[in-house]
């Protein structure tokens, strides 16, 4: 089965819905470091994940059209948060909350945070009936390592719905990333938790974003 079997067709209205709810100014909220401190769950929320240098916070950002939104939250010390964003409505109800997950993936990183930043997700994706999807973010360059088959595992453990999108799309050639999707989807098969559809972005040319904007408006209805 090839990508273009799963995808399904965006209409005109799912791109509008997007662009609407993304056209709205979206603010840092805090982070935490523990779940006591999450917002109250009457929210529908999405969350990130990806190692360490996928590009997580660059996507945030040109989905927003925020320069630096993301590095709001990603100073020193705060690797290990759940850095959470909203957009702001003015004055009527928010309609999904982002949730930044901390990168994972350090060569070099202490056991004690490994240990700190598998405790927090686990918690977090055990405790949380408002979590709609996390996307899972893939760099193109280097396709899915045995670090975020751990991940996938862990989701599909957890029963959370995630879905796989391919960042820095336009560092390889069209060809390349048609054959990476194509491999990313059929690896996907393997894993009951995960939605079949592959997106493939730029945050640089702005490739895939409507399409993502588009997908993550349709979780907040």
């Amino acid at each position: 089965m090839r990508v273009d079997d799963v995808e399904p067709q965006f209409s005109k209205d799912m791109l509008a819905a997007g662009e609407r709810l993304f056209e709205l100014p979206w603010v840092f909220i805090k982070g935490i470091v523990g779940l006591e401190h999450l917002p109250p769950a009457d929210v529908p929320e999405i969350a990130f994940a990806g190692r360490s240098n996928v590009g997580k916070s660059s996507l945030i950002n040109a989905l927003v059209r925020q320069k630096g939104l993301a590095r709001t939250s990603n100073t020193p010390g705060r690797t290990q948060e759940l850095n959470i964003f909203a957009p702001n409505p003015g004055g009527s109800e928010v309609p999904i909350v982002v949730v930044d997950m901390p990168g994972y993936g350090f060569a070099k990183a202490p056991k004690e945070k490994v240990d700190a930043w598998t405790g927090l997700v686990k918690d977090y994706l055990r405790g949380r009936p408002t979590l709609k999807r996390v996307f899972l973010l893939i760099d193109s360059r280097h396709g899915i390592k045995p670090i975020d088959t751990e991940i996938m595992e862990m989701l599909d453990t957890a029963a959370v719905s995630y879905q796989v999108v391919l960042t820095k799309a336009d560092k390889i050639n069209p060809y390349q990333l048609s054959a990476l999707s194509q491999a990313t989807a059929d690896a996907l098969k393997k894993h009951p938790a995960a939605f079949p559809q592959v997106l493939a972005t730029s945050s640089e040319k702005g490739e895939g974003l409507p399409e993502l904007r588009a997908t993550i408006a349709a979780l907040a209805d």
